[in-house]
């Protein structure tokens, strides 16, 4: 449910809002919904990889990566699926990262029972 909700949420709101706003995503859908630490840090990580491979592929391979060769050059690697994986990487570690903070988030501060007194 955390994959499904994290890739549709990234899906629509990346169409208006610029790229970080999976961090607010995965922050939210992993403190209100995450099960377990797992969960919280796999299921955004993998969400985002599926969601950013698809879209730069679906962007870039009707230009015959042109552009992504470009930076890849740039980057000094002669192979432009590098950059692909690399950026895809890098975003789901971001929203990896910021779902197991929610989770943590959650368990720290919002289920913080009060202590009893003595």
């Amino acid at each position: 449910m955390v994959f499904l909700i994290i890739l549709f949420a990234s899906f629509v709101l990346q169409l208006v809002l610029p790229w970080w706003v999976i961090v607010i995503i995965s922050f939210v859908t992993c403190g209100l919904v995450g099960k377990t630490g797992k969960v919280s840090f796999w299921h955004p990580f993998f969400a985002i990889v599926v969601l950013w491979t698809t879209m730069a592929l679906f962007k870039s391979l009707p230009n015959h990566n042109i552009l992504v060769s470009r930076i890849a050059v740039m980057f000094g690697l002669n192979i432009w699926w590098l950059i692909l994986v690399i950026s895809s990487i890098l975003g789901g570690l971001t929203a990896a990262i910021c779902g197991y903070c929610g989770y943590q988030f959650r368990k720290a501060v919002l289920l913080n029972k009060p202590m009893p007194k003595h």
